[in-house]
């Protein structure tokens, strides 16, 4: 496992960060079938690769136009999300990204923990669109994320959506 990259590494040392953690998480889950699996192998990977990612996991769509915790790290996080609230709910809807530098300007953020000051929610899609879940990350840092982040992040989703394709979505 790697050591901990810090938010104040320069764009080309976080960029070569993600691209080793991609590497391991790529390595892991080149025979794992488990989509539960290799989600918590994702968030554990991600969780402790960053200093600043403070709580890391999925939202998986495990009934219509809800998303249900899991796996993730850190403390507690909300266990169920409509997606009509918070940043999860908005990225599930809209089928985008969500950079946000400061939750609380963000009309109907969820707070699932009091000390998140900023977040980035990806989508996990299959080649055909479905939402399978969400990646969510948080900060206790305001603007913790960038665009590196988002990239990066997008990638890790769109290979997870590529590769656990078949899970079943409603």
């Amino acid at each position: 496992m790697l050591d901990p990259l810090d938010r104040s590494a320069s764009a080309e040392a976080k960029q070569e960060h993600y691209k080793q953690v991609a590497a391991s998480i790529h390595a892991l889950l080149e025979q794992e079938t488990d989509w539960t699996a290799a989600l918590a192998t994702v968030a554990c990977e991600l969780h402790h690769a960053f200093a600043y990612y403070h709580w890391t996991g999925f939202y998986r769509v495990v009934r219509p136009q809800h998303l249900k915790i899991g796996p993730y790290q850190g403390t507690h996080g909300c266990l169920d999300i409509p997606f009509q609230r918070g940043v999860c709910g908005t990225a599930a809807r809209s089928r985008q990204t969500q950079l946000v530098p400061d939750v609380e300007q963000f009309p109907g953020h969820i707070a699932c923990s009091s000390t998140t000051r900023s977040e980035i929610v990806v989508p996990v899609l299959n080649p055909k669109g479905r939402l399978l879940a969400v990646l969510d990350v948080d900060s206790n840092d305001l603007a913790a994320f960038d665009a590196a982040d988002q990239v990066a992040l997008e990638s890790i989703c769109a290979y997870l959506g590529e590769r656990f394709a078949d899970q079943i979505v409603l």
